[in-house]
């Protein structure tokens, strides 16, 4: 890219067919690179890839790194040149037959490591264009699916449903991990892991944890956890327009460190009828989880982080987790930072959840205040969530349950599953399916004439899946 020569990409432009459309990517190493008649203004070169497309006199960007002090404006379209020609200064212009996303995918080529979510893009049309055709393969995502215990087989049917009809690029590489139902093994684990590898992004269902001990006390999901180094848990509590519950218009967000405390899986038994089992506080994971609490907040635009502890009796552990979220605060003076006991935050969460903003905690205490500030919103079946590391990005639903109750009736909620997976969708950058399904969601919800029992109706998840495929084409 950028003036140099690359078989790579060569390659796969040379495979794009099918009529072009108004779309002309500039894609370079360094800002410097492009020709002053393209109307791109650099203030400073710099080591990052970016690109800039026009379709239909709208500047669409994608980047990857900061941009300081760079001025992009619109082509001119007599500057467009023919296919796989290059201009005086090296960038190459790209004739492109579908969407943004095979640039996003093939040219761009994102780093296979971290969170690289940050697209804007103003191309309306390509929403109505993305759904009317089907992907081509080059332009397809690959994403890890494990339908989970319970009703996740019955939810990530929902997906697929509804993915279908909005002509979502994504192709699933499903796999079965359960420990109820005996397929759980190293082997099962590690072709998950390599689908991992490849896709770097995940869908899950509810992953069952028995509770007889049979030898090995970490779980398969635990396991899992640790082998992405999944650290970080983000529950988005967000009220529903249209379902009233006792507390409306609450907006919060639940942090959890996931890699250590309590869920250590550190037990013996050091006499007859005396255990012992370990919590594990670390300086380097209690930093880091404070550091994504404050990032995230800085990143979406919210103004206060209270970290929630025991440190009043575990003086040593707590007191280390409160501590790092301390120092941490100091490096962000623009967020309003506090703390507040776990006992005394249950009670706050139920009489008035809205004086929170950022929730970040150690482990235990972020599973029990996920499935609490769930309950404030219509409940397990309504709220979404994912976990990160710096490699890796699994979507699930916010609070854990597999609703083993509701398996084969077809009364289970797809709402979390279906908003998670917006959410993924918006981690691949494809804003405009996110987008769509999100609303669709919300819009059924807001209707009211297609519930589930667990949100006082009658509809079948069916019923729900319909009614959000039809408000899609609305």
């Amino acid at each position: 890219m950028g003036g140099q020569t690359d078989e790579r990409t060569d390659g796969q432009n040379s495979g794009i067919s099918g009529r072009h459309k108004t779309l002309v990517c500039f894609c370079c190493h360094g800002v410097s690179q492009f020709p002053p008649s393209s109307g791109i203004t650099p203030a400073q070169p710099a080591g990052f890839q970016h690109l800039v497309a026009l379709y239909e006199g709208r500047i669409c960007k994608a980047q990857r790194g900061p941009l300081p002090g760079v001025e992009c404006k619109a082509l001119d379209p007599e500057q467009i040149i023919p296919f796989g020609k290059q201009r005086d200064g090296g960038a190459r212009v790209v004739h492109v037959s579908h969407s943004l996303l095979f640039l996003l995918q093939h040219l761009l080529r994102p780093p296979s490591g971290g969170i690289w979510r940050s697209l804007g893009t103003s191309a309306a049309g390509l929403q109505r264009k993305a759904q009317a055709e089907s992907p081509k393969a080059e332009g397809v995502f690959p994403v890890t699916m494990i339908p989970g215990d319970g009703v996740g087989p019955e939810l990530m049917h929902s997906v697929k449903e509804v993915f279908k009809a909005a002509a979502v690029p994504v192709q699933f590489d499903e796999h079965h991990l359960s420990e109820v139902q005996n397929m759980a093994s190293e082997e099962i684990l590690d072709k998950i892991l390599g689908s991992m590898n490849n896709s770097r992004v995940a869908i899950i269902g509810k992953i069952h944890t028995p509770m007889e001990y049979k030898g090995e006390l970490a779980s398969y999901d635990m396991r899992l956890r640790r082998k992405l180094d999944l650290f970080a848990n983000v529950v988005h509590v967000n009220s529903l327009p249209g379902y009233k519950t006792r507390h409306n218009n609450l907006d919060l967000v639940i942090i959890r460190e996931q890699t250590e405390g309590e869920y250590s899986s550190l037990e013996h038994e050091s006499s007859k009828g005396v255990i012992e089992c370990m919590k594990i506080i670390t300086r380097a994971k209690s930093q880091r989880i404070a550091k994504f609490a404050f990032d995230f907040a800085t990143k979406k635009g919210r103004s206060k982080v209270t970290a929630v502890h025991k440190a009043n009796i575990m003086k040593l552990g707590d007191g280390l987790f409160l501590r790092c979220c301390e120092e941490v605060s100091e490096l962000y003076p623009k967020i309003k930072f506090d703390t507040m006991i776990i006992d005394n935050c249950c009670m706050q969460l139920v009489q008035n959840p809205y004086q929170f903003d950022v929730l970040v905690m150690p482990n235990l205490y972020g599973n029990i205040i996920d499935n609490l500030a769930a309950g404030l919103v219509g409940g397990a079946g309504v709220v979404p969530g994912e976990s990160y590391s710096a490699e890796y990005a699994v979507f699930e639903m916010g609070a854990r349950h597999p609703f083993a109750q509701a398996v084969g009736r077809n009364i289970a909620n797809p709402t979390a599953m279906l908003l998670s997976s917006a959410n993924m969708l918006r981690h691949l950058n494809l804003e405009h399916h996110s987008t769509l399904i999100s609303d669709a969601v919300r819009k059924v919800i807001k209707v009211g004439k297609v519930r589930t029992p667990d949100m006082g109706g009658y509809s079948t998840s069916y019923d729900f899946t319909r009614a959000v495929i039809a408000a899609m084409t609305e």
